[in-house]
């Protein structure tokens, strides 16, 4: 990212952006680590004006916060912040599905088209090995589900709220298929979907509550093995 490449001020930028977005969403730059602009700045070869633009950008996306007098760091919440937030989530998923369902006849494939773009995308990032696309395709399949209710106040709500949680859903996701491997949080979502066809509200809400979301944001225990003493 040099000047030699001939970027603008804007893409230099959406290029930052990218890149701390991508280290925050993975873990290399953890909850509360200040954000050092003579650091990043040498580090991206990129001058003071697009880097605070930069960082002002990830403030408004709830990734990056400003204290007084101590500068920029990674946004840090505490467990009960995340599980408020997902409870928020749910609520206005669950909300919005009841203003919906049951339908006089089930939903066809115009009405669910959105939902079913955003998981072909985390399909085809997943493919293409793009987790910050997956990321965001994964967080735009939980705002198209409240956009069924066709309710923009509701939309207008949910907003802030997936901002606040890209990095415990990506957190998620991301142990997720470490562990049980990529597929699995395709099929979870997958699920939702099907639920969604269904026009089954109960099995919809069923679906959403306990499709994992949450699964794997605190470190799991050691398998145990059989016959395997254990203190």
């Amino acid at each position: 990212m040099t000047s030699s490449t001939g970027l603008h001020a804007p893409s230099l930028v959406e290029v930052a952006v990218r890149q701390l977005r991508a280290e925050i969403l993975a873990g290399e730059l953890e909850p509360g680590q200040r954000l050092i602009e003579d650091q990043i700045r040498l580090r991206f070869d990129i001058s003071r004006g697009p880097l605070r633009e930069a960082l002002r950008l990830l403030t408004q996306q709830g990734l990056v916060e400003h204290l007084p007098r101590r500068g920029a760091r990674v946004t840090e919440l505490s467990s009960t912040d995340v599980e408020q937030l997902f409870g928020i989530r749910g609520a206005l998923e669950g909300h919005a599905v009841r203003l919906v369902f049951p339908r006089a006849t089930p939903p066809g494939d115009a009405e669910l088209a959105e939902v079913d773009h955003w998981l072909n995308r985390m399909r085809s990032a997943e493919r293409d090995g793009d987790a910050l696309a997956k990321d965001d395709a994964h967080r735009a399949f939980h705002a198209a589900v409240v956009g069924l209710a066709g309710n923009r106040q509701l939309d207008l709500a949910l907003e802030p709220v997936l901002l606040k949680l890209q990095r415990p859903m990506a957190v998620n996701l991301r142990r997720e298929a470490q562990l049980l491997g990529p597929e699995e949080g395709l099929v979870r979502h997958q699920r939702i979907i099907d639920a969604l066809r269904s026009n089954d509200l109960d099995r919809i809400l069923y679906e959403l509550e306990h499709h994992g979301g949450r699964r794997f944001l605190t470190p799991q225990p050691a398998a145990v093995v059989p016959g395997e003493h254990q203190p």
